[in-house]
């Protein structure tokens, strides 16, 4: 008797899921925990990176971060910290938006970003590519950074 209930009992756990929830169609198990563990990761950052910036915030490092879109690129200084932006440089100012989205003007844009940190008192910093390759547009910033004093 005992044996029938815990087998009963097993074949109708898996409807008590949430995957079989009232309302909505039936999905696989193996469908419910991709989407579930996508979900997840989407708003985290991987370990590696979480140690690094902490590594880095603990020596007294700030990050020189960027962001490149198909228009724009755009250079911070951040203090993780305390979680602040200190200085900030981007394509999108008026002296640099008429020139276009090229190599000249990344270099531009890490210009005004080095000199900004440097009028704020950051004598170094790491810089933090954000998953973009080390070519071109990064490359060129990274050097005008280095030209206005940034150290890295």
């Amino acid at each position: 008797m005992m044996l029938r209930m815990l087998s009963t009992l097993l074949l109708l756990a898996p409807l008590a899921c949430s995957a079989y929830s009232v309302g909505t169609a039936p999905r696989t198990l193996a469908a419910a925990r991709s989407s579930s563990a996508i979900v997840a990761k989407a708003g985290s950052l991987n370990l590696k990176t979480q140690v690094l910036r902490a590594k880095m915030a603990a020596k007294g490092r700030h990050r020189l971060c960027i962001f490149k879109s198909n228009k724009h690129i755009y250079a911070q200084v951040i203090d993780d910290t305390q979680h602040h932006i200190i200085a900030a440089a981007a394509s999108v100012e008026k002296d640099l938006k008429d020139k276009g989205l090229n190599v000249d003007t990344a270099k531009q844009v890490g210009l005004l970003a080095g000199e900004r940190a440097k009028a704020k008192g950051i004598e170094s910093v790491y810089f933090d590519r954000n998953g973009f390759k080390y070519h071109g547009r990064v490359a060129a910033l990274a050097d005008g950074a280095r030209e206005a004093g940034l150290v890295f």
